[in-house]
């Protein structure tokens, strides 16, 4: 079975839609009338949440009306967050089928269809056609793609000259062993977490060059601090990660913690213009 397989199987879960469904209504919320900030919870499928994809979005140059690309668009929560509060036009691309699915029908429940869809492909063979997109980004999607220079290149095909390619991914920051289970893997098998020096040259040899460089260690620290104190106060919220990622949730989220705390792995933002 090819990695991008693995990756695919290893995400799916089955009946995702109507655990989420069920969720909601548990939380009180009105399926009827769902916002893209109902979802926040259990859609920002990465280290920071919301408040991380709102620090993203403040670099990115964004205005209504663009084309923006998101590769490995999980859910759809960063999407529906471009539409709704930037009014971007948003694409989202995943290996997931059941992701793909599941964030289209969430997009139509938050009325936000007539700006966002959602494709099934892959970062190495977009199906789109050359300079497609102004802006293009990932969140936490690099850490399952091995072939980084075929992702990065084709990111470029599709976007425009000095568009503008926004990635937030945990990186290696130092020597360490990765410690299994995390969220993105089980083993090492599909696990393929690079140095940000890597990821600077693999974009340079893409076609970009990295304009902006921010590491989010301790902000990651004190996002998962108040998340855990949250979970020892209260037990475990209706709406969460543990949707997605199951019953491994908590260890997964301590094995990150516990990386980062070390040093040796870091969220990290990376902002790249298009040569």
């Amino acid at each position: 079975m090819s990695i991008e397989a693995n990756v695919a199987n290893y995400y799916t879960r089955g009946r995702l839609e109507d655990s989420i469904l069920q969720a909601l209504s548990r939380a009180g919320k009105d399926l009827a009338n769902l916002t893209h900030g109902d979802l926040a919870a259990l859609d920002e499928f990465h280290v920071g949440g919301r408040e991380a994809t709102q620090e993203l979005a403040a670099q990115m140059e964004l205005r209504p009306g663009i084309r923006l690309l998101d590769v490995g668009s999980g859910i759809g929560g960063p999407a529906r967050y471009f539409a709704a509060e930037h009014g971007c036009n948003v694409t989202g691309v995943d290996l997931t089928e059941e992701f793909v699915l599941v964030s289209r029908s969430l997009t139509r429940r938050t009325k936000l269809d007539h700006a966002v869809e959602f494709l099934h492909g892959s970062a190495l063979a977009l199906p789109f056609g050359t300079a497609d997109f102004d802006r293009a980004y990932t969140i936490h999607a690099g850490m399952n793609i091995a072939d980084k220079l075929g992702f990065f290149r084709e990111v470029r095909r599709v976007l425009k000259p000095e568009g503008l390619f926004a990635i937030f991914d945990l990186m290696r920051t130092a020597e360490g062993p990765i410690r299994y289970p995390v969220p993105w893997a089980l083993t090492a098998e599909t696990s393929f977490v690079a140095y940000v020096n890597d990821y600077r040259d693999t974009l340079t040899a893409a076609g970009f060059y990295v304009t902006r460089e921010r590491h989010r260690g301790a902000f990651a620290l004190e996002f998962m601090q108040r998340m855990m104190a949250r979970v020892a106060q209260g037990g475990p919220p209706v709406l969460g990660l543990h949707l997605l990622m199951g019953e491994p949730t908590k260890v997964m989220l301590n094995n990150v913690h516990a990386m980062i705390e070390e040093g040796s792995l870091a969220p990290v933002e990376l902002i790249a213009r298009a040569v």
